[in-house]
């Protein structure tokens, strides 16, 4: 598949951002009022930011972004309209949880529920993003079960490096964010390396008999189209395999080295763990380019695969 950099900014810092929500959703239910406005409203904003940045890039890879919204109306059968209604659905949720986290409005006891309510959200939207490709059988490598944990595990990594930076500006530095921060990128790390080793084992399931009902030994003798066409760009992208084995290795090591970083900031200085967040988020863009660029679509088979 085309890794459009529209989609790409879409996944990474939408992801990012309701990763973040969701921390400070949950740390909001834990503590109550946050202790200083300056850093709930701050970080509160980059996380609406983030998630803004991404769901409004991501129509930036329609050919009629200006008819988005349509989309809305198909949430019995399509995720991504699922993930629309959801994510603007968070929207004036989070934002009462954060008019009453920072104190902008007297409503202590409106803290949890709110708080607790933005961070289930959060984790609906992320769920519906990871399903728009997890749930396309036409696309195998996503049609996978570990597509969904890597988004929610990438979420959580990348939105706990974002707070462990947040939170050593503002003074707020808890050394149970370093642990949130190191237990994501490890469990990140985990589901992504078994995802990479799931699709390079699973046999193909589809051929050119499957594709044109005419039985196993059947041959393509020409090409359905003699030049290049949209369904060859955007479905026929195909990345060398020592390409995709060296960005590979480049996502687990900048996930070490951030999971290093963690470390270090539990054990030398808590200012280590800034390192993790650059690591992290290039880990993040670097995967989703993978995760796009190594998928290969059914329709390949009209176009000389002989299995998928």
């Amino acid at each position: 598949m085309n890794p459009a950099y529209s989609v790409i900014l879409f996944t990474t810092a939408s992801g990012a951002g309701y990763g973040l929500l969701f921390l400070l959703g949950l740390v909001a239910a834990r503590h109550g009022v946050a202790s200083s406005q300056i850093f709930a409203f701050t970080s509160a904003a980059v996380a609406l930011a983030l998630i803004t940045i991404g769901l409004l890039s991501s129509t930036l890879h329609l050919g009629h972004p200006e008819r988005a919204w349509r989309a809305f109306s198909q949430w019995r059968s399509s995720w991504l309209s699922r993930e629309g209604v959801v994510a603007v659905v968070t929207y004036p949720v989070a934002l009462a949880f954060v008019a009453a986290w920072a104190g902008i409005i007297h409503a202590p006891q409106w803290v949890t529920p709110l708080g607790l309510l933005t961070a289930l959200l959060c984790i609906l939207t992320v769920i519906c993003t990871a399903m728009i490709y997890a749930s396309l059988k036409t696309i195998p490598r996503w049609n996978n079960s570990l597509t969904l944990p890597v988004y929610l595990a990438f979420s959580l990594a990348s939105g706990a490096s974002l707070l462990v930076v947040l939170a050593l500006i503002f003074n707020r530095f808890q050394i149970f964010q370093v642990l949130v921060l190191a237990l994501g990128v490890l469990i990140t790390m985990a589901l992504k390396w078994f995802y990479w080793r799931s699709i390079d084992q699973a046999p193909a399931k589809f051929t050119m008999g499957d594709a044109t009902g005419l039985g196993d030994k059947v041959k393509q003798w020409e090409v359905p189209h003699t030049s290049m066409n949209f369904i060859q760009k955007e479905m026929g992208y195909v990345v060398a395999r020592r390409h995709a084995q060296r960005l590979r290795k480049v996502v687990l090591l900048c996930l070490l080295l951030a999971l290093f970083a963690a470390l270090l900031a539990w054990m030398v200085n808590p200012w280590c763990a800034a390192l993790a967040m650059p690591l992290v988020l290039f880990a993040a863009v670097v995967e989703r380019w993978l995760f796009f660029a190594e998928a290969k679509h059914v329709v390949g088979l009209y176009y000389g695969a002989s299995a998928i």
